[in-house]
């Protein structure tokens, strides 16, 4: 194929989904009107369900139409993205796995892409650049896949929501923001993309708003992320000053030149960004409200757009942060904390799609932790994997969620009989999340922790914030396998929990379904099975057998303990053996809590007092002038009463006056 094909590729990748977007958007219910929803979605205790079919016949029919439109706009271009994605990747020989493997990539084509324009600032230009190298190549397929896989399961998942066009139109514009992302060759370019992200995970995290808690979730995450993305902006234009250019292969190329204070500063204002968007600490308290989405959204974002970016930022620009030691020990530290508590957190709670959140948040601290180690591939390789495994696992679990009608363990039991497919995928999830063998997860977190090890002892970052790293992983892996085994058993194992429910009212969800989720469903969920079970043997040849041996034996032993306290009392939940830390840990340690002591409060008492000095200064000025001219008005008024005597006693006594002061005054 002609060279400039191939170098159009990463711009044709990212504008089908955002064609895609905008004829969802447009075109789903043309020529028809609107069709007005029935009433807000129902939900068991308050957790997502996907809607039912019991609405009007002639709003039903309307709806399917529309939402088979954009099924199809949503689904076509996210293929043919896949796929272009996929040829890219593979015209460069998939060079990052031979990179994985140390070994010299084997017919290689070189980058693709190209500058489509600058735009002149006054200052420094702004280049409109796309290009594909090895790393960007390779998370977009992830990108694209995930993306496919997510739109394919919510047409089954939201089969009869009214709103289904919007939403699949967000997810397309989702996934052409992070491909922006991967694929921009300017930092004012990605950081579009960025901030694109944000907003479509503040529409799709809220996609059911009528119920408060979701609009707050939404709310918080947007807020939260901007928080972060202030310092990021700020790191952006640091950077970009300081070399002359926004560019990213000049910003690297200037690197060695700059002060050392200039890039420690830079490189600690975009880790402002990366926690937020990654929710690491000190900015992770978004992701587990975010639950409140649907549950391919939680897919979406935890697999392949809003968390990877931040973790695919540091590994874009990780010559940068190589030069700044101080940057990756804070790094080294964040990740510590996040994986460990993280992890803790996710044992204690009985919502599953919160165990699978803080689940993501520990992770993503473990490819946080390659990378302030020093090993922006073992970091990436686990973030591919991690990919396939979570978004299979948060696939799962939104089949089971549409199975027993609850997001609580404690209302599941015994799935496996009923749900034979689900039960096999999300077995292979959780163990690749554990990190057994055969599964990709074995190899990718085999990486890290030989990454973190060799850090400890080759002193790449000060010997505290090494030893605290490799500690804090060594132990999350204990507990990593803890939790994966305890929602494992409490979901398909022991006694069925779940109850039939009474026939919901007109136009709310059927919550119980006692089927195997829809082939829409499950086609996605046994795609996602093949790589997170294989994927990791395309780095098997980096494994350190000693380190993976350490491993497996702690994710043993976490499962096992869980595995006797379950055998012992199956009605039991296993997470009791956290004793006194349980009700802290189930409280993700009180961060929130604190948060809105030091913040939300002092922010609402402030707006409140901003509030009341409008309506009783301000307002109270406008409002007492207003008063004060009808009072003046109505002393005129007591003279213009129509009385002719009145006026004329008025004239003669002026006249009175006047004689009387011309007499007076001579």
């Amino acid at each position: 194929m002609s060279r400039s094909y191939v170098d159009s590729f990463p711009a044709i990748i990212i504008v089908l989904p955002f064609l895609a977007a905008a004829a969802g958007l447009l075109l789903s219910r043309w020529p028809r009107g609107h069709i007005p929803r029935t009433g807000p979605p129902q939900a068991v205790s308050g957790h997502d369900l996907p809607y039912g079919s019991a609405v009007h016949p002639a709003l039903e029919s309307a709806d399917a139409k529309a939402n088979r439109r954009a099924a199809w706009f949503a689904v076509v271009p996210a293929t043919a993205a896949a796929v272009l994605a996929f040829w890219l990747a593979a015209g460069q020989g998939f060079a990052f796995f031979h990179r994985l493997a140390a070994e010299p990539a084997q017919g290689q084509a070189a980058r693709a892409g190209a500058t489509y324009g600058t735009i002149e600032t006054g200052g420094v230009p702004i280049a409109l650049t796309l290009q594909a190298d090895q790393l960007s190549a390779i998370v977009a397929v992830l990108v694209t896949i995930v993306a496919l896989a997510v739109q394919i399961y919510s047409i089954g998942y939201l089969k009869d929501d009214p709103r289904y066009p919007s939403y699949s139109a967000f997810i397309s514009l989702f996934t052409s923001a992070m491909l922006l992302v991967v694929y921009a060759g300017d930092l004012l370019l990605l950081y579009v993309g960025w901030e694109i992200m944000g907003l479509c995970s503040y529409l799709l995290i809220g996609h059911w708003w009528e119920e408060r808690a979701n609009s707050r979730a939404a709310v918080k995450a947007f807020l939260v992320t901007r928080l972060g993305d202030v310092g990021f902006l700020f790191g952006i234009f640091v950077l970009g000053l300081s070399a002359g250019s926004f560019r990213i292969d000049d910003v690297i190329a200037k690197v060695p030149e700059s002060p050392t204070a200039t890039v420690v500063t830079a490189t600690m204002l975009l880790l402002a960004g990366v926690a937020g968007k990654s929710a690491q600490v000190p900015l992770h308290t978004w992701l587990p409200d975010a639950m409140a989405g649907p549950t391919p959204i939680s897919a979406l974002i935890h697999a392949a757009t809003m968390v990877a970016a931040g973790i695919f930022l540091v590994a874009r620009l990780f010559q940068v942060f190589l030069a700044a030691p101080p940057t990756l020990d804070v790094l080294a530290v964040l990740a510590a904390l996040g994986m460990l508590g993280a992890a803790l957190a996710a044992l204690a709670h009985d919502d599953l799609k919160r165990v699978l959140a803080y689940s993501t948040i520990s992770q993503l601290a473990f490819m946080a932790a390659a990378l302030a180690a020093g090993s922006d591939t073992a970091a990436i390789f686990h973030l591919l994997t991690h990919g396939a495994f979570k978004a299979l696992l948060f696939l799962c679990a939104g089949a089971v969620i549409h199975h027993v009608g609850s997001n609580l363990m404690s209302q599941m039991g015994g799935l496996r009989r009923e749900l034979r497919v689900t039960f096999v995928a999300m077995t292979i999830g959780f163990a690749a999340l554990m990190g057994l063998p055969p599964t990709s997860g074995f190899f990718s977190k085999d990486g890290v922790l030989a990454a973190v090890e060799h850090a400890v002892g080759a002193g790449t970052l000060t010997d505290a914030a090494g030893l605290l790293l490799y500690a804090c992983a060594l132990a999350t892996v204990a507990v990593t396998g803890a939790y994966a085994t305890r929602a494992w058993l409490r979901t398909f194992f022991g006694r069925e929990r779940s109850l039939a429910l009474p026939e919901p009212q007109p136009g709310t969800a059927h919550v119980v379904d006692t089927r195997e989720a829809p082939p829409s469903m499950l086609g996605p969920v046994v795609v996602l099975a093949v790589p997170a079970l294989g994927l990791g043997f395309l780095g098997a040849g980096h494994l350190s057998w000693g380190t993976a041996a350490i491993s497996v034996a702690l994710a043993l032993l976490g499962a096992g303990i869980v595995y006797a306290v379950w055998r012992g009392d199956p009605l039991a939940d296993p997470a009791k053996i956290l004793g006194p830390l349980r009700v802290p840990a189930e409280r993700a340690f009180y961060v929130d809590t604190v948060y809105n002591a030091l913040f939300v409060r002092p922010v609402l008492a402030l707006a409140g007092l901003v509030v009341r000095t409008d309506d009783r200064v301000v307002d109270g000025a406008v409002r007492g002038s207003g008063r004060t001219t009808q009072g003046a008005s109505g002393l005129l008024r007591l003279a213009q009463n129509g009385n002719v005597q009145l006026y004329v006693s008025g004239v003669l006594a002026g006249v009175l006056l006047i004689a009387v002061g011309a007499v007076v005054l001579g």
